[in-house]
């Protein structure tokens, strides 16, 4: 197969179904010729990742990731993405591991909020505890000059129910929970516009969509420049 690119997937498996979903009911296909070349790599006994990050005596996600960078850049993909945030936490090393390009999911999330709230400054950022707390997303909004906007601990402590307890542990959302922490992102810390930091979020994004708030939709975000960099492989 020539013209693919890889996704690594399966953290979790419900999330990356929801990347796969919303990729192919977004390509402008009307044969089965029309849709992209992909592989997935859904890994789903990677380690997890935010247990690792708040917890270095745990096993750490890395070496599987790079298994998997190492093993799919044999067959030579045109790019790789990784579906899954808090992995981004180990991005240079997985980008030192290959010459293939991977697509950085926070940092094209910062440069959409850009493009689609310009004159927002105050960004919230929901996600694993390890994402809240591990910089990924500091770092590129601070580099935009852009406030970062971290959950109280009553709104970390909803994230990780919904998150861990609801959709990793019985594949459910949450569609009430779910919106009531937007709102206390926007209503309650001042966000003017949340951050989707995790694909389990982006899950109930698309089961049970927010309509009333800003927000950024970081696997929404991973799946438009997927179809953008796809696409060009083709011309």
């Amino acid at each position: 197969m020539k013209d693919f690119f890889t996704i690594i997937g399966g953290m979790g498996t419900p999330a990356t179904e929801s990347y796969l979903r919303l990729l192919n009911k977004r390509t402008p296909a009307h044969r089965d010729q029309d849709y992209f070349n992909y592989i997935l790599v859904n890994h789903a006994t990677v380690p997890d990742r935010s247990t690792y990050l708040m917890d270095h005596s745990q096993p750490s996600p890395l070496p599987d990731l790079l298994e998997d960078i190492q093993q799919q850049t044999l067959l030579k993909p045109s790019f790789f993405v990784i579906a899954c945030n808090t992995a981004h936490y180990f991005y240079d090393d997985l980008q030192a591991a290959t010459k293939v390009p991977i697509v950085h999911m926070p940092r094209e999330t910062v440069n959409d909020i850009k493009k689609n709230y310009p004159n927002a400054k105050r960004i919230g950022v929901i996600g694993t505890k390890g994402t809240t707390t591990d910089g990924i997303y500091d770092r590129e909004l601070e580099r935009q000059n852009l406030k970062v906007v971290k959950p109280t601990e009553e709104i970390q402590r909803l994230t990780t129910q919904l998150i861990f307890d609801d959709i990793k542990n019985q594949n459910k959302v949450d569609g009430e929970l779910f919106h009531t922490i937007i709102k206390k992102m926007v209503e309650e810390q001042d966000a003017e516009v949340v951050i989707l930091g995790c694909t389990e979020l982006s899950y109930a994004q698309e089961l049970a969509p927010e309509t009333t708030f800003p927000i950024a939709d970081s696997q929404s975000v991973l799946v438009d420049k997927s179809i953008e960099m796809a696409d060009k492989l083709r011309k």
